[in-house]
């Protein structure tokens, strides 16, 4: 039922509403929701990385320009269905990509350009990591790309005194607090089961790994404090709401939860922070997070442990690429339409082509991509190059060409659930999707309950991902009943009245899938030579 707008003004005029704001790796977004938890408001910004010297980045002015444009346009959408100005709110919460690397000295000035999670040139750290931890260490987290630093003996390491995720410094600026989400920490450094902080066993023993370096400082001593969905993350600061709103018109002593990374807020936004659940967040990039029951036999490189916001073990694989080469080849036949004089608006472009890929042959008829645009760890690469290649007698039709690359932005991923599914028989009871990949309906979804030969459910939310995710555990922070769980405030509170799609595999697509999975195997050969011979 459609709000009063006058009940919702009054809201917004006491404050009695929340904010979350996540930078993704293509748009920084922000919303604004309600005593019930339903977005009323929302801003976004447009942005992308840049590589520049090898090295995957954003630069702080554009973090800090992006930040506020997203923040402006929130700010206008109040202002356009409410006739008021938004000057403050109940509670505000701060996402972004995990991992990366953030350094910065006694001053806080920079040492070095953000290295974010798409950097894959820690491949000889994290394997060192990873069997001196006993631990799976990716490539993209931050203690992979301190090691990595520290091993290559960069200028800046012994100067480094504070290091932190994107969040957690966008966090750090606003409220002047140097902590960290337990879900975003967990993709930094290993996180103990039992205290849900950093291990420090584990920090012993990295920190006498690196004692021959004579660093300034211990590991400990630059890592952000470790909380839990529910703590207080701090106050915005009279600074921090300058940074946030240069027109000094937002302002307050606004309390924080605790900052956190995409894949948590993807968790909460989907629901699937219990135990036997799950969710895929399918966009730039792509990864699918189980909460375990129990700990893994074994460490297995291609596959990450995390926690859930509320500290809570996860199963989590992550592919670099998914959507990237499959948007520019959908925007490339919104090209050729336009020079026929014929122009298509990009949700009917999108979807008549995505409606097209469910025509084709469950194999894709002998087509084979890869949209590897950087590189991916699960099968090897530190760089990509996008690759489209078929036999001669391969079924080469449009329907078989849009369904490969959807095929192929989760093909990476497929071999990492394998591991979960087939060799660890890990329980699922349910898999929620959310993301870019989803707006288009029961396309992407249908390809995802094929791969995983699992049901796959999509809520009318499946779009807002991250950004609703952690204005729920802003919400959270401030509504929370006494000593209610995480759990328990998102099913009653929040989930109780959204309904889901269900998406079910069928078993000759499955089999097609699998046989297309033969091929993407056998030709990573084909990609290797395109990365070899294609500088």
């Amino acid at each position: 039922m459609k709000k009063d707008v006058a009940v919702l003004k009054q809201m917004i005029e006491k404050g009695e509403t929340y904010l979350g704001i996540e930078l993704g790796s293509t748009r920084i977004k922000a919303v604004l929701i309600d005593i019930d938890n339903e977005i009323i408001a929302s801003g976004s910004h447009e942005w992308c990385s840049n590589h520049i010297d090898d090295i995957w980045t954003y630069s702080l002015e554009d973090i800090w320009s992006g930040l506020q444009s997203s923040f402006l346009a929130l700010k206008t959408d109040v202002k356009n269905q409410y006739d008021t100005i938004l000057s403050s709110t109940g509670t505000i919460g701060i996402s972004a990509m995990m991992h990366g690397y953030m350094v910065f000295d006694k001053n806080d000035q920079q040492l070095v350009p953000y290295r974010t999670w798409r950097n894959n040139n820690t491949m000889v750290a994290s394997s060192r990591l990873t069997e001196l931890l006993d631990y799976p260490i990716p490539l993209r987290w931050s203690v992979a790309h301190l090691y990595h630093s520290i091993i290559n003996n960069e200028d800046h390491v012994n100067n480094i005194d504070y290091i932190t995720t994107l969040a957690g410094y966008i966090h750090w600026k606003l409220t002047g607090e140097k902590v960290l989400g337990v879900g975003d920490a967990s993709g930094m450094f290993p996180i103990d089961i039992n205290s849900k902080k950093f291990d420090e066993k584990k920090i012993r023993i990295f920190n006498e790994q690196v004692k021959n370096s004579d660093l300034s400082w211990q590991l400990q001593e630059i890592l952000p404090e470790v909380l839990t969905a529910g703590d207080s993350g701090g106050e915005l600061t009279v600074e921090g709401a300058k940074l946030l709103d240069p027109s000094g018109e937002f302002c307050g002593c606004i309390p924080f939860c605790p900052p956190e990374g995409d894949a948590g807020t993807g968790m909460v936004a989907t629901n699937s922070i219990s135990e036997r659940t799950g969710n895929i967040s399918a966009g730039t990039s792509v990864f699918a997070m189980i909460i375990l029951e129990k700990e893994l036999s074994k460490v297995y490189s291609e596959i990450d442990l995390v926690y859930t916001p509320n500290g809570k073990l996860v199963a989590m694989v992550h592919s670099n690429n998914c959507t990237t080469e499959l948007n520019a080849w959908v925007n490339l036949f919104g090209e050729a339409l336009d020079s026929f004089g014929c122009k298509v608006d990009e949700s009917t472009l999108f979807g008549t082509l995505y409606a097209k890929a469910l025509e084709g042959d469950a194999d894709c008829g002998g087509l084979l991509s890869y949209g590897y645009h950087s590189g991916e760890h699960i099968t090897h690469f530190e760089e990509g190059r996008p690759l489209f290649v078929r036999r001669n007698d391969s079924a080469f039709n449009l329907s078989n060409f849009i369904r490969t690359h959807l095929y192929s932005s989760i093909g990476a991923l497929k071999l990492g659930l394998n591991i979960l599914l087939k060799e660890e028989k890990v329980a699922l009871d349910s898999m929620l999707g959310h993301g870019g990949l989803f707006k288009t309906e029961v396309v992407g979804q249908k390809i995802i309950a094929d791969a995983m030969n699992t049901p796959i459910s999509v809520m009318n939310t499946a779009g807002e991902g991250g950004a609703w995710g952690i204005a729920l555990l802003a919400s959270y922070r401030i509504n929370a009943k006494e000593l209610q769980s995480l759990d328990d405030y998102l099913d009653q509170e929040v989930f109780s009245h959204y309904e889901k799609k269900v998406a079910q595999p069928t078993p000759e697509d499955v089999i097609g899938f699998e046989k297309y999975m033969e091929r993407y195997i056998a030709g990573l050969e084909i990609e290797r030579a395109a990365v070899n011979n294609l500088k």
